[in-house]
């Protein structure tokens, strides 16, 4: 079986500051895989190259067995990747049943009509209704998104990428900026993510991350570290001391 995710020599220069250099990852098919590192290690650029923000300088990206190097961002995800980022990209003035809605109907071809048939599509809806109360947000799906806490915010980007219905799914510092009393919301989210999708997570959050992850990558000044198992890296000398510091105990 071809892995979910590939990178073979991935880089990415600007000028000359190698921001990646590389960089061959690969991620199993329904794996759930965290990229680590300290900050400026490279991690967003690397996210940027996978998802076609950033034309790579070197290497090539493979998901699921297809080239997808050049491929746009829209082609990118029509293939099954989706992505979430560390300041949310929502629709402060539409609520979350309205911005999920959108979000199917233009998974589905039909998002130019979608204003015009509002509450129309009885399936869209459904859809949408259900993948909020997954995402604990059955409450609050009639609220304008502007008025939701924080915490709220960050479950309904999740949701707008399940909404893609994608086979990679990027979480791209999905506790960043949450309160604490709103941590487990996000956590216990992220855990009950379907097994079918494969996960990648970029998160600073150690506790999301070793409670999360199945295996573990270290990005360290643009190029891969260490990568391991959840107890291979928490024990690794070299981790703790570039990263976790080196008193750190996990």
């Amino acid at each position: 079986m071809n892995p979910a995710l590939r990178t073979i020599g991935l880089g990415k220069s600007f000028g000359g500051f190698k921001a990646n250099a590389d960089v061959s990852l690969s991620v199993k098919q329904g794996a759930r895989h965290a990229l680590i590192g300290p900050n400026g290690a490279g991690k967003t650029t690397f996210i940027n190259l996978l998802t076609g923000v950033l034309p790579p300088s070197a290497g090539t990206i493979w998901l699921n067995g297809e080239d997808v190097t050049y491929a746009s961002q829209q082609g990118r995800v029509r293939r099954g990747m989706a992505r979430t980022y560390q300041i949310n990209q929502l629709f402060a003035e539409l609520t979350p049943i309205e911005t999920v809605s959108l979000a199917i109907a233009e998974r589905q071809g039909t998002g130019a009509r979608f204003w015009s048939r509002v509450g129309a599509d009885s399936a869209v809806i459904d859809e949408a209704e259900a993948l909020l109360t997954r995402m604990q947000l059955g409450a609050m799906m009639t609220r304008r998104t502007s008025t939701l806490p924080y915490g709220k915010q960050r479950l309904l980007e999740i949701a707008l990428a399940m909404a893609c219905k994608p086979k990679l799914l990027l979480l791209d510092e999905p506790a960043a900026g949450v309160p604490e009393d709103e941590r487990h919301d996000v956590l216990d989210s992220v855990a009950a993510l379907p097994e079918d999708v494969t996960v990648l997570l970029i998160e600073h959050d150690m506790e999301l991350v070793f409670s999360f992850a199945d295996r573990i990558s270290v990005l360290v000044q643009g190029a891969l570290f260490a990568e391991g198992t959840v107890d291979e890296i928490s024990s690794d000398p070299r981790v703790k001391a570039v990263y976790l510091g080196e008193d750190a105990h996990v």
